[in-house]
């Protein structure tokens, strides 16, 4: 059960335009944005980032922010938002069974990451979430990968995401209608013995 309820149809406008400019298109808003509306000006603020976090101006791939969010999101337990996150962009950045099962049961050691950036990549998303740092090892192996401006937006996406993960999560959000769950990308040795 959630634990903050969520804005309901008919909006009032202010509301209703916010929702608006937060989806694209037609499409119905969803649960974390319709919690975040009961807070206006903190939704008004956060709209800003987010837009920039999913934009084009984001120096990472699409991919890559995909992989980034993904773990982050699946690290913090935070299904709703990793499941939000796989059904609106798993296909769209190429993202496979067997890479969506690692991101959430295995690591970048996984043989589904054939691409040393990848697995680069999430290395840096662990080392973010289990130490908040990344020492200076990993970070002498990121630097000719990654430049400055990609290693900053790698900083601030994940812990955009662990901000989007605690809110999700703690309130206690139900999955979107169609997202995925964690237990549907088991790894196949998992679901052979099921």
């Amino acid at each position: 059960m959630t634990r903050i309820a969520l804005l309901e149809p008919p909006y009032a406008d202010q509301a209703g335009a916010l929702l608006g400019r937060m989806m694209p298109g037609d499409v119905p808003p969803i649960g974390l944005f319709r919690m975040f509306a009961r807070n206006l000006p903190m939704a008004g603020a956060m709209h800003g980032w987010g837009r920039y976090e999913l934009g084009r101006q984001l120096t990472l791939t699409m991919r890559e922010r995909e992989i980034a969010i993904d773990r982050t999101c699946a690290l913090c337990g935070c299904e709703y938002e990793w499941g939000v996150h796989m059904l609106t962009y798993a296909e769209r950045v190429g993202l496979d069974r067997e890479q969506a099962a690692s991101l959430v049961h295995g690591g970048p050691a996984d043989e589904c990451w054939t691409s040393e950036r990848e697995r680069l990549l999430i290395l840096a998303v662990d080392a973010l979430h289990e130490r908040s740092d990344i020492d200076d090892a990993l970070w002498t192996r990121l630097v000719p990968v990654f430049d400055e401006l990609q290693l900053l937006d790698l900083l601030l996406l994940c812990g955009w995401y662990h901000a989007i993960s605690f809110a999700a999560r703690a309130a206690r959000l139900p999955p979107e209608p169609g997202a995925p769950r964690f237990d549907d990308f088991l790894p196949a040795a998992t679901t052979t013995n099921r």
